[in-house]
């Protein structure tokens, strides 16, 4: 089977996506930004054919322990794991923040650096300090098929880290993150610019390729 999946919502629903695609996160501001990113970037023919699935409608899927040593591995694992589950193509994602100041920590330990206290909170503490703030977030994106290796693709976007948490939207260390060419952090420059200019938003234009040749064959039938 190699189907996708991608909810286009109330005003496709004469349309019978004939593809599935399940965004392998548990991460509810992954879900909302990856959907947003794939209306973005495809056509309304693509869009016709795909419907898009979340872990949330399959609440017996694995939990899939990501150990792996790089991005790219812990997301391979993690579509593997969940295209084999469900049947479906699967896309999946890992990423960190990458500081200079601490060697390149948290990295791919960015989502468990902290016990204590807050992700964002220790990372302000620990660069109080430090005038070298310069870092970057990095995103590796696979898309598997169900019994197929995956392809992987990785996203970076340089920045560096605010001096104090400013913003409100986006999740994770996006209140912290000042992307290179702006002066406000992800969070304060909100989701349409974001959605243009992060890692994930930069893998998931490598991946669109890959992910066209699964439906090209079906578009006629839109």
């Amino acid at each position: 089977m190699d189907d996708i999946t991608l909810n286009t919502g109330p005003d496709n629903a004469i349309v019978t996506p004939n593809k599935k695609l399940v965004l392998a996160t548990q991460n509810l501001g992954k879900v909302r930004e990856l959907t947003a990113l794939l209306n973005r970037y495809l056509t309304p023919s693509e869009h016709c054919l795909i419907q898009i699935l979340t872990l949330q409608e399959f609440p017996n899927a694995p939990d899939v322990v990501e150990d792996g040593e790089t991005y790219a591995e812990n997301a391979t694992k993690k579509a593997k794991v969940i295209a084999n589950y469900t049947g479906y193509l699967t896309l999946a994602d890992d990423a960190g923040l990458e500081v200079d100041a601490l060697a390149g920590a948290p990295g791919i330990k960015s989502k468990r650096w902290a016990s204590e206290e807050t992700l964002v909170t220790k990372l302000l503490r620990v660069l109080e300090k430090d005038t070298r703030r310069t870092a970057r977030f990095v995103t590796a994106i696979a898309l598997a098929s169900p019994n197929s290796e995956p392809d992987v693709v990785t996203g970076i976007c340089e920045g560096s880290i605010a001096q104090m948490s400013a913003g409100e939207s986006g999740f994770g260390y996006d209140v912290v993150f000042v992307p290179a060419g702006y002066n406000k952090t992800f969070s304060q420059l909100g989701d349409e610019v974001k959605n243009r200019i992060s890692h994930r938003a930069k893998a998931l234009q490598l991946v669109l390729p890959l992910l066209r040749k699964k439906v090209e064959k079906s578009m006629e039938r839109c």
